[in-house]
């Protein structure tokens, strides 16, 4: 059985190269689709009270779902980029700078993404019991140790808002 500190960092691994072969740019849309499902569940969590009140209390396995499925839905969406013919000369990957800035990218992608649904697991108790056991001995040391360094401990209340207002500066300062 493999730990979860070793399937997270090789998660970033595998979006870094994929950003590398994506490019910054593409990469970029992806890190904001993220960002907006951290914030879409943070506001879900915190004020709609059905999703407030009764499945973040009594059923997190529904509740882990819905906030996973909410961030696989977003992501998908954040990979499938746009070809609009007015974004093409900003999203062609050129130069060897592009494709390491891309790499950079894509394992933040990977630390956003595996970090958001390990957070979220984490918060449920872990459970899949068949498939992913709560960590133990020296590996329970070294998860919770991470958990504090997850995008959703990280980001929080008011910081998510932040990184949402300024994602979308982004968008409209770079790709506008």
């Amino acid at each position: 059985m493999m730990s979860l500190p070793f399937v997270f960092w090789m998660y970033v691994v595998l979006f870094s190269i994929i950003g590398g072969m994506r490019g910054w740019a593409k990469e970029l849309m992806v890190s904001f689709s993220v960002i907006l499902a951290m914030t879409f569940t943070t506001l879900l969590s915190n004020y709609v009270p059905f999703i407030r009140d009764v499945l973040q209390k009594d059923n997190q396995v529904l509740f882990f779902w819905l906030r996973a499925i909410i961030l696989g839905m977003l992501v998908f969406f954040g990979y499938q980029t746009p070809n609009i013919p007015r974004f093409a000369p900003k999203m062609n990957r050129e130069k060897l700078q592009d494709i390491i800035l891309g790499v950079v990218i894509g394992a933040f992608n990977g630390y956003m993404i595996a970090g958001t649904i390990w957070y979220y697991m984490a918060d449920a108790a872990y459970p899949f019991t068949q498939v992913i056991t709560a960590p133990t001995g020296d590996f329970a040391k070294a998860a919770e140790a991470m958990l504090h360094y997850m995008p959703p401990n990280l980001l929080g209340i008011p910081g998510i808002y932040f990184a949402v207002v300024i994602s979308f500066i982004f968008v409209i300062v770079v790709f506008i």
